[in-house]
């Protein structure tokens, strides 16, 4: 029997070797997941930086159309009514003049009347601008149906729009999604130069979509330059506070379809 076991330095030596595999190939593994690891967390660690970035641009976005809206509204308020306003305080004070005949007295209470009526008329103007008082009233179907109507009495666009979705009282989400028509309508007109409008809204298996269509010039929507402008961004913030999504769909020569979910 001890003609075939093997000696002991052999043993030994078998021993080592397959001990020394076994911590080669655990260091290999070690180092493997190690690796492996890191790449992940370096990937999440990327990822979260995209979606911190993309959060950033559209905070940055939400911060300058704000801006632009108090600037409209300031100028708006300086031209249309402080103006009005001040030419009203001097007739005013060209009452207390002495020495007026009624003639004159009657023109000056007439301007002040005019004037007023002109000031008012446009502090409405500004009012409706910022929230229409039909949107408030009566939700945003009614909203979009005279919006419609304003853009129609361009005379340089028709609008073809149809709802069947029942709207319920969320006006805040409401109001995210007429300023998302809003801004597709004035890009429609201003640069895509189209001549038809086609507005509406369905429900996909619960979830509220809206489609947009129009006949203008188009643009190469595989360019992604041309999503980076701050109207899409603002349209992008806002789909964003909808949890929704958005898909741009156009050509050159071809016009535009936008299909968004809220």
């Amino acid at each position: 029997m001890n003609t075939h076991s093997i000696p002991e330095k052999e043993l030994v030596a078998i021993i080592l070797y397959i001990s020394l595999f076994f911590i080669i190939v655990a260091v290999a593994l070690i180092i493997f997941f190690y690796f492996s690891r890191k790449k992940i967390i370096q990937k999440e660690l990327e990822k979260k930086d995209l979606i911190l970035q993309y959060q950033k641009e559209q905070l940055h976005a939400i911060i300058i159309t704000q801006e632009e809206e108090r600037k409209r509204i300031a100028q708006d308020l300086h031209d249309d009514i402080s103006s009005k306003l001040n030419i009203v305080s001097l007739n005013t004070h060209l009452l207390s003049a002495p020495n007026l005949t009624e003639a004159e007295t009657t023109e000056i209470t007439g301007n002040i009347i005019n004037l007023t009526a002109k000031a008012l008329e446009n502090s409405r103007k500004i009012a409706h601008n910022l929230l229409p008082p039909v949107f408030e009233k009566f939700g945003l179907n009614a909203g979009v149906e005279e919006l419609c109507e304003e853009f129609e009495s361009s005379k340089s666009v028709k609008t073809h729009y149809k709802n069947e979705i029942d709207f319920d009282d969320n006006i805040d989400r409401h109001l995210h999604i007429f300023r998302i028509l809003q801004e597709l309508m004035n890009n429609s007109l201003r640069h895509g130069k189209a001549t038809e409008i086609w507005i509406a809204f369905k429900n996909n298996n619960g979830v509220g979509t809206c489609y947009y269509e129009d006949n203008g010039i188009g643009f190469n929507s595989k360019n992604l330059e041309n999503q980076k402008g701050l109207g899409m961004k603002n349209i992008e913030s806002r789909i964003s506070f909808l949890n929704g999504t958005i898909k741009f769909d156009s050509e050159i020569n071809k016009g535009i379809t936008v299909i968004f979910t809220f």
